[in-house]
């Protein structure tokens, strides 16, 4: 094969060597790369950001160097060869030759995304992109020589490293003894993340299985002391099996937060922005699901917050504002939540534009004065914009309603802050997990139900005279001198309470779709750490209902969506919400 032909493999990338059909290693080879793909854009990033280190372009060129070798060794040649040119133009960076210019930037930062692209095709089988365009323009750039070699003796280890599914780390193999090398490996190992979800879903069942047999009214009616002791010592250690199964899901925000940076980058390009990106706390801890969700709604808010919210530079040296524009991305937790921050020292939301367009597409009245908080909720509403403009960055409207929905699904909410002239701050608080909740477990009639204890204010027994009647307001309660809008849960879901009377039940205090209101219930059966179980698709989309939990009794009990519970009232009353 030709060293032109090895931009043209056959479908996915490999050629005729047997080690390219070994899935084990071929997996290996696509999880290495995409790691060093990883630390390639972040150290081009800094680069661009003018952070011009010599280290940061020998890591880019032995990232690069290393994708290479183990490309060849399994003659995915397409990768090989784009991983060769980009290799020979960055050589010539590191020998001073060429400038690490943004048009360089640009173009390594391309060949990284079609790298990635064929990796993802050598992992569904299918055909990666034609990579002749990037290759003419990186041989602009550095004159590179057209014939890559094929896989070089020179590198023994490379080639080890692809033989050997047990390494993990061939880039450092070089440098570290045998005993050090054996020593990083010892402390890590990589599972499959399906095997991993089962693992958690397996300890789930568990823990279920667990207290059914602690609330066992058969066994509670028994004394016997050791029994006791040896179910309080079984519920220990489920206890610690759980929370390790959890941790082990967990991981940190840093590699999300990373790829937004590059997001930031591509933005600021198109839009004629300079954009200085801060990011603090990537090292917080999150769901692996959780991350992976969290990708595309942190998109829209940056892509909004570089397009709306930062000026171009000459409006904002005229407001006395430097240049660059700033952004900040950051994460951390807070009672019991993660909370993601995205920050702009832009213009910040514009109150008059956001009302006035809000009452010309019918979504406030020409008399109603509402909050800001109220006013600042209106740009999450389907297709609204105060673009004046459509460009192929944003302004159709398409993006913030997007943001909204997939918080909501991970069981979270968005908190606006915004001061004009100066900028806006968005606040996305979200659980640490979705798998599992912390609840108050409340019986309405014969049901059980679930409330997230995050969401709970306070739980109080209404007063003579608390619950009334406001025309147009629907049902409200005094609570501490203040107006709330009340939810009766057995209207919410048709069935029959035990009484309708106020004074005989209680009121819980919710905070959610950043309001806060009242749920009546029947009871307070108790608090309880419960494993969510989702309801199959002819019941997942239920207003109100986030999922099922098997209690401790081993009844089922319905896990509540408060923002959907209090959606059907939402128009009940806005000025009153504290």
């Amino acid at each position: 094969m030709s060293d032109r032909d090895a931009a043209n493999p056959p479908a996915g990338g490999a050629g005729t060597n047997n080690l390219a059909q070994d899935p084990e290693l071929v997996q290996e080879f696509i999880l290495e790369s995409q790691d060093h793909l990883g630390a390639i854009e972040t150290h081009l990033l800094s680069i661009a950001r003018g952070n011009s280190s010599s280290e940061a372009l020998h890591a880019i060129f032995r990232g690069f160097h290393t994708i290479k070798g183990l490309a060849g060794f399994l003659e995915f040649g397409t990768i090989q060869h784009v991983a060769h040119e980009v290799e020979t133009v960055l050589d010539q960076a590191r020998n001073g030759q060429l400038a690490m210019t943004s048009n360089v930037v640009d173009t390594v930062l391309e060949s990284a995304d079609l790298l990635r692209q064929w990796l993802a095709a050598i992992h569904t089988g299918g055909e990666g992109p034609n990579p002749t365009g990037l290759l003419e323009r990186v041989h602009v750039l550095g004159k590179a020589p057209e014939a890559p070699p094929a896989v070089e003796a020179a590198e023994p280890d490379l080639v080890e490293a692809a033989i050997s599914p047990e390494s993990t780390l061939p880039a450092l193999a070089n440098n570290m003894q045998p005993s050090a090398l054996a020593a990083v490996e010892a402390r890590s190992v990589k599972v499959d993340t399906s095997k991993l979800d089962h693992l958690v879903d397996m300890v789930g069942e568990m823990v279920i299985a667990q207290s059914m047999i602690q609330h066992d009214p058969d066994l509670k009616n028994m004394n016997r002391p050791r029994l006791a002791r040896n179910l309080m010592q079984l519920a220990r250690i489920t206890d610690d099996v759980q929370k390790t199964a959890m941790a082990m899901r967990m991981m940190p925000v840093e590699h999300l937060f990373n790829r937004m940076r590059r997001v930031v980058h591509d933005i600021g390009r198109k839009t004629g922005k300079e954009i200085e990106m801060e990011i603090t706390g990537g090292e917080t801890e999150l769901d692996r699901n959780l991350v992976e969700e969290l990708g595309d709604p942190l998109m829209h808010m940056l892509r909004n917050a570089v397009d709306h919210g930062i000026e171009p530079a000459d409006v904002r040296l005229a407001k006395g504002k430097p240049a660059a524009g700033r952004l900040r991305l950051s994460a951390s937790h807070r009672s019991g939540h993660i909370v993601i921050e995205v920050a702009d020292d832009g213009a910040g939301l514009d109150r008059t534009k956001i009302l006035e367009k809000a009452r010309r597409n019918g979504l406030i009245s020409a008399t109603e004065e509402p909050t800001d908080e109220r006013v600042y909720e209106l740009i999450f509403e389907p297709g609204f914009s105060t673009a004046a403009t459509i460009t192929d960055v944003s302004g159709r409207g398409v993006g913030m309603d997007v943001v909204r929905r997939q918080v909501q699904k991970l069981r979270g909410r968005i908190e606006i802050q915004s001061v004009p002239g100066q900028g806006s701050t968005f606040l996305l608080k979200l659980p640490l997990t979705l798998a599992i909740v912390d609840g108050l477990v409340v019986g309405v009639g014969a049901e059980r139900y679930i409330i997230p204890l995050f969401a709970v204010r306070e739980i109080l027994r209404p007063e003579p005279g608390a619950v009334s009647t406001v025309q147009d307001k629907g049902e409200l309660a005094v609570v501490r001198g203040r107006l709330l809008p009340l939810v009766r849960l057995y209207r919410r879901f048709g069935i029959q309470p035990r009484s309708e009377d106020p004074q005989e039940t209680l009121l819980i205090v919710a905070e959610a779709a950043n309001r806060v209101y009242c749920l009546m219930v029947d009871e307070l059966i108790g608090k309880q750490e419960v494993v969510i179980k989702s309801l199959g698709p002819t019941l997942q989309n239920v207003p109100g209902v986030a999922g099922g939990a098997i209690l401790g009794d081993g009844r089922v009990g319905l896990i509540l969506d408060l923002d959907r519970v209090f959606d059907p009232y939402s128009g009940v009353q806005n000025s009153h919400a504290a």
